[in-house]
């Protein structure tokens, strides 16, 4: 066990000097409490991001696919993968055992990933690492989702008896129904299949803007029922998993 631990170490050592430099856009200013960092799903919305971004308190990190699923994997296995010691080395504050939030570089940790099927599996595992080996960052109320629009409407509209263009942001199918019953001219709809398909202007408006952009807080309000949610879904063991689908499916909104 003692030799274990000090592998540990070793290997947490060397992960608070991993370079981050190729992969993180890192902010400016150094005050945590006015920092934020986002997880991006991909390079290519990543770059935009980064252009989008206030250099100054917004610092970004591009994931490559999907993570490790880290209920799965040994520690050891755990470790070496890039994407994980990428977040390890840009938050700055350890895990497990060696977890100190107070030297957690940054007051939000923003996931961002794509409004559907694939992006909704990348934040699970995100969250299931956070909750593994950074709970604390969970219960202290720093990890949010980013939730990126589906729709984007242009449409007319009468202002003092002048007929204007306009445009609007909406979130889901329900809004995109609402906003048809409103009975204003659509000229123009946009579906964004991806964050890819915004550009830095988009995405600064809906995703970035502190006074435009919506997040969602994640929080735990019973840490046993998480613990075995966790361990059904995200675990080797497939019968209670399929158990639970069976169960739940019919709860489920599917995008097809």
């Amino acid at each position: 066990r003692t030799a274990s631990d000090k592998a540990r170490r070793s290997v947490l050592k060397e992960l608070m000097n991993v370079d981050t430099k190729s992969k993180l856009a890192a902010c400016s200013s150094k005050k945590p409490e006015e920092c934020e960092i986002y997880i991006v799903e991909g390079d290519s919305a990543g770059g935009t991001v980064k252009t989008a971004r206030n250099r100054r308190t917004q610092a970004v990190l591009p994931l490559r696919g999907k993570i490790l699923n880290v209920e799965k994997a040994p520690l050891e296995k755990i470790l070496l993968n890039n994407e994980i010691k990428s977040m390890i080395a840009s938050f700055g504050c350890g895990i497990g055992d060696d977890f100190d939030i107070r030297k957690l570089r940054y007051d939000k940790i923003i996931i961002l990933t794509d409004a559907d099927v694939d992006g909704a599996h990348i934040s699970t595992l995100l969250l299931t690492f956070f909750y593994r080996f950074m709970p604390e960052l969970i219960y202290q109320g720093k990890v949010y989702r980013g939730l990126p629009p589906l729709y984007k409407v242009d449409y007319e509209d009468v202002e003092k008896k002048k007929k204007v263009k306009k445009s609007e942001y909406l979130f889901n199918d329900f809004e995109l129904d609402k906003f048809r019953k409103t009975g204003k001219k659509i000229q123009g709809l946009q579906r964004y299949k991806g964050l890819g398909e915004m550009d830095d202007v988009q995405l600064w408006e809906t995703t970035l803007d502190p006074d435009s952009r919506v997040l969602a807080q994640v929080s735990i309000s019973d840490t046993v029922e998480a613990d075995e949610v966790t361990d059904v879904l995200m675990g080797s063991n497939v019968p209670p998993r399929r158990q639970f689908i069976m169960e739940e499916a019919r709860y489920a909104n599917v995008d097809i």
